[in-house]
């Protein structure tokens, strides 16, 4: 048998979840109320840093900046992960495992940063 309680925690998460929706739903709709619609041509115009658009739309880009960006965010998230992992391993009840389970992870990313490093991501020309 469930205690009565457990799900009076899930009614105050309900209505949490219910004031959230309420709020965003008051605001938008008050946003869409009191904004003026003034619809003139320009204002349909693509804006880019105050400058006229010229040309197309579509612009060819390099994907290796998109690449470099990816392997950024992959490092920053794992060097992020060692802070937490080197306050754990001072624990006295952590030892052998986690440092083992640490190099295992260095590894994997070591074995990324090489494949990188093998197909040219890495070199700038």
């Amino acid at each position: 048998m469930v205690a009565a309680g457990y799900f009076q925690t899930y009614s105050v998460v309900g209505v949490l979840v219910a004031v959230g929706v309420l709020f965003v739903a008051v605001a938008f709709g008050a946003g869409r109320l009191l904004r003026p619609v003034v619809p003139t041509h320009e204002k349909h115009l693509t804006y880019e840093c105050g400058v006229d658009p010229v040309g197309e739309g579509w612009a060819h880009t390099q994907v290796r900046y998109y690449v470099y960006a990816f392997l950024y965010v992959i490092f920053a998230v794992d060097s992020i992960f060692l802070f937490p992992w080197a306050t754990v391993f001072a624990g006295p009840q952590f030892g052998a495992a986690t440092l083992v389970e640490m190099f295992i992870f260095l590894g994997f990313l070591a074995v990324g940063l090489l494949y990188a490093y093998k197909k040219g991501v890495l070199t700038w020309t």
